[in-house]
């Protein structure tokens, strides 16, 4: 069984304040004569589901095009965590093994409007990362628009994931997912040196999947 936990992408999706709204432009069309239909679209490169690249959060470092695909391919689990102030810390995941599934995905919620921007959502700590990364873990997606809390300034979580050279993706709809083992599989376009990319992410089942 295949879970699509990319939300889907019209100009009703809201996006993080002051971005650039999705919008699509009709060239051309059949409806009009045209040989063929033919779009273009406008984008924020963090629209939907989609990975940070190092060079969102820190300078110099590498853009989305410069990240090893390997983690964002594999085994995973997908958690599921509501923290009451909203970070999400290692206590959190003192019992998770993830020799077999060094990917981690927290679902934090059971959906959300997504024409409206939630100010209020679950994050990482820094220590969660520093966690995970200790234990071999190679990306942490979440379902909430961002690692960091919205009025983070410091973006700890981002900069935890960069030092220790884990990816990550945000924005994911897990509604659907119950907790467990799957195969993720959440390809970033090869934008060169930009500082994110929307992917289309899924969630396949494995034969011995088990909470």
């Amino acid at each position: 069984m295949i879970y699509d936990i990319s939300p889907e992408i019209d100009p009703a999706l809201a996006v993080w304040p002051g971005d650039t709204p999705f919008s699509v432009q009709e060239v051309l069309r059949l409806e009009d004569g045209a040989s063929v239909n033919l779009s273009t679209i406008t984008l924020s490169c963090h629209t939907g589901a989609h990975a940070d690249a190092p060079n969102h959060y820190a300078q110099g470092a590498p853009g989305i095009d410069g990240l090893a695909l390997e983690p964002f391919l594999g085994p995973c689990v997908v958690l599921d965590v509501r923290p009451e102030d909203g970070l999400i810390r290692p206590a959190h995941v003192a019992a998770l093994d993830v020799s077999e599934t060094p990917r981690v995905l927290f679902r934090t919620q059971d959906g959300f409007d997504r024409r409206k921007f939630p100010e209020r959502f679950s994050a990482l700590t820094a220590e969660l990362v520093d966690d995970l990364a200790a234990r071999g873990v190679v990306l942490i997606g979440l379902d909430t628009p961002s690692v960091d809390p919205f009025d983070s300034k410091e973006l700890h979580a981002h900069h935890a994931l960069g030092r220790h050279g884990v990816v990550n993706l945000e924005s994911l709809d897990l509604s659907a997912v119950p907790p467990g083992r799957y195969e993720l599989i959440a390809l970033p376009l090869r934008l060169k040196g930009r500082d994110a990319s929307p992917v289309r992410a899924i969630l396949r089942t494995v034969p011995d999947a088990r909470s």
